[in-house]
């Protein structure tokens, strides 16, 4: 692996190729596995976000509920990407992750350096901003509706991408940079959401920075939201048991990873400086 060609790619172009040549390893786990003793309730939620039909007209729908729910049709129904995109946000909005002086931004472009080039970009399709510029959560969906995209792939580089970018921002802020962050990340194929905790490295940034194969294995753990007696798996969140599951695993997504041992560190130390 050590001799795959290794190319300038911005986050948007990087393929399973790139994960090979930067010996980075993905790997599925069972969700007992993955978001651990996390078992939110959704009992705060309005009710009818969990079991009114996407896009329903009900008069008595709070407005609230109405316009979540359409942000639900549209992306379920999507002919542009850009309703994938505000779906996911009024989804993180929905469930708090954008809390005090944590920002959801959308389109959000990342400088990546690789292979000596610093022109590079990664673009998130929703990311979670500290309100400092820390990049806390990315988020990627698949871009199917016009070309197929290695999305996997992609929301690893902008990982990456965020660890160089946070490093940056410390060091801007006379704080020491941090020798491994790990990034919580999320894809979504349509309204179907699957969950990344993305652990990188100095070794690892160091390694695509240059163009070189990192003798350090990077193992990224995954979770896939599947619900077994889905009636078809476009169907998403318009289904309405996979739709309450799904916004669990979100919320349980924001639990095991909202302000923990490696990145809230770094938010910690940065705002002491």
């Amino acid at each position: 692996m050590a001799n795959l060609i290794r190319s300038s790619k911005s986050g948007s172009d990087w393929s399973v190729n790139e994960l090979l040549a930067y010996n980075i390893q993905v790997e599925a786990i069972s969700p007992q596995a993955f978001f651990g003793e996390a078992n939110p309730s959704l009992a705060y939620l309005d009710p009818n976000i969990l079991s009114a039909p996407a896009g329903s007209e009900d008069a008595n729908l709070s407005d609230s509920t109405s316009r979540y729910l359409g942000y639900l049709d549209l992306a379920a129904n999507a002919t542009q990407e850009s309703l994938i995109d505000d779906f996911a946000r009024e989804t993180l909005n929905l469930l708090g992750f954008s809390e005090r002086n944590l920002i959801l931004s959308t389109r959000y472009i990342i400088p990546l350096t690789i292979c000596g080039e610093i022109q590079r970009t990664a673009q998130t399709d929703v990311c979670l901003l500290h309100r400092r510029s820390l990049i806390l959560l990315v988020l990627v969906e698949d871009k199917t509706l016009s070309n197929p995209t290695d999305t996997q792939s992609q929301v690893i580089a902008e990982a990456i991408a965020a660890f160089q970018f946070n490093n940056s921002k410390r060091e801007s802020l006379g704080c020491d940079p941090l020798a491994s962050m790990t990034i919580p990340c999320i894809t979504m194929s349509g309204t179907r959401p699957t969950f990344y905790l993305v652990p990188v490295t100095q070794e690892l940034s160091t390694a695509v920075a240059t163009g070189q194969y990192p003798t350090t294995k990077t193992v990224i753990s995954k979770c896939v939201t599947v619900q077994a007696h889905t009636r078809r798996a476009s169907d998403g969140m318009q289904d309405i048991q996979y739709r309450h599951l799904a916004l669990q695993r979100f919320l349980a997504f924001k639990t095991c990873t909202s302000p923990s041992v490696d990145l809230s560190a770094g938010i910690c130390s940065l705002e002491r400086c």
